[in-house]
């Protein structure tokens, strides 16, 4: 479990570094300060990031064919860590140049292409470590560990290398001038995602193939054909899980933007400065990380939707609070308070995924489950756009993430997990 666990450590704080915290920004401010032409650097960004889900909705079920056999599994789970290794060590090499950028982007877009694929495998192994009595705890303890590796790497590129102003920064004193502090960052990232990966490819089992099973290759084209009739199956046997796929699509796409818009509410409406922000972001780290400990022990007694309907309504309560309060001490209350229940929403979305998948289709159900989510990743963005646009107020974007995570709440009411899971 520790093992498996500890790939989620490395993965989650990657993701924070690339595409959140440090390279995106360092991309887009100092890489294309002088990029030729009128259209914002910010625009490129978004468009790579696009293209990188575009190409995950597209692979991602594919993926899941492949490592619906166990054996698959590590093969491809190491593969795909390896390319994320590999593109994030080679942002090292982008300099503070705007003749870089378009390399960065691709970069940028490759590493976090293959760092959502990889969950594909990454998440069918659950099948493999848990029983549907400990699935809960487990895939709640790997969500916790995402979330402490995130306030880990945080802290230690921020001390060691970006805090402070002048020629050097961070506690390593390296030189700002061409970006060196951040290259050598990145590079700091890579080796972490290596080392924490490392254990999850030696320790968890890989079963052994028949050499029946060796000779039934699935190519591209006969992937797509087998996720067809697979998904037609699951209709027939299951239409609950189908529901399940678009509503958890739904209510994770509100958990994303509420991590997402959080910091700019914090800077632009309750007036937290920037330098605190980063505190708050460590902050809700631990308290989310610590949620999905504890919502991982409830669902292994109550059952995973219980916990996804309940933590939903809370966040919902809280957001509504939010909104009519001012303050920085209201933002740290209130904001704390949804990351507490963001956690366990995750974790249990994910366990929920695994006992309503059938045995030996785990793989199709988390390829579909990536898909799903990233066809719908418009709607917090979009709907925040919207509030703020219609109300006039930054403070409004709230309450379009309020409508997701509503949306996703009465989804999941219509969401009938089989009768023998219900209760566990």
């Amino acid at each position: 479990m520790l093992a498996w666990a500890l790939w989620d450590c490395g993965s989650t704080g990657l993701s924070a570094i690339v595409v959140t915290f440090v390279y995106n920004v360092y991309l887009t401010d100092d890489v294309a300060d002088d990029l030729p032409g009128d259209t914002s650097p910010t625009v490129w960004l978004a468009l790579a990031l696009f293209a990188a889900g575009v190409a995950v909705a597209l692979l991602a079920p594919v993926t899941g064919v492949w490592v619906d056999a166990p054996w698959r599994r590590r093969r491809m789970l190491a593969g795909l860590t390896g390319l994320s290794v590999l593109l994030t060590a080679a942002m090292g090499l982008i300099r503070d140049d705007y003749r870089y950028f378009t390399a960065g982007l691709v970069l940028l877009a490759g590493a976090s292409a293959c760092t959502e694929l990889a969950t594909v495998p990454y998440n069918a192994m659950l099948r493999q470590l848990s029983t549907p009595q400990t699935s809960g705890r487990i895939s709640g303890f790997g969500w916790a560990m995402g979330y402490f590796g995130t306030v880990a790497l945080l802290l230690m590129v921020y001390f060691g290398f970006t805090s402070g102003d002048g020629a050097t920064r961070g506690l390593l004193a390296l030189p700002a001038a061409d970006g060196q502090n951040v290259r050598a960052a990145l590079l700091l990232t890579a080796v972490w995602f290596a080392l924490f990966a490392v254990p999850v490819l030696v320790a968890v089992p890989n079963p052994r193939p028949t050499p029946e099973e060796r000779r039934q290759g699935v190519g591209f084209a006969g992937a797509y054909r087998k996720l067809f009739s697979d998904i037609s199956d699951e209709w027939r046997r299951d239409r609950h899980i189908v529901y399940y796929l678009l509503a958890s699509a739904v209510f994770r796409d509100g958990l994303a933007g509420v991590f997402t818009f959080g910091a700019l509410l914090g800077v632009s409406v309750y007036g937290i400065s920037e330098a605190d922000i980063l505190l708050f972001g460590v902050s809700a780290s631990v308290v989310a990380g610590l949620g999905a400990v504890v919502g991982g022990l409830l669902d292994d007694r109550l059952g995973s939707k219980p916990v996804i309907v309940g933590s939903l309504i809370a966040m919902i309560a809280a957001g509504l609070v939010l909104m009519v309060l001012s303050g920085a001490s209201a933002f740290w209350a209130c904001g704390l308070l949804l990351c507490l229940f963001i956690g366990p929403s995750q974790s249990s979305a994910r366990t929920l995924m695994l006992r309503m998948a059938a045995d030996g289709k785990e793989g199709v159900a988390f390829g579909l489950y990536t898909t799903t989510g990233r066809a719908v990743s418009f709607l917090s963005p979009s709907l925040f756009a919207a509030f703020v646009y219609l109300f006039g107020a930054d403070r409004a974007g709230m309450g379009g993430l309020l409508v997701v995570l509503t949306a996703g709440l009465l989804a999941m009411l219509v969401v009938s997990p089989p009768r023998q899971l219900a209760t566990r």
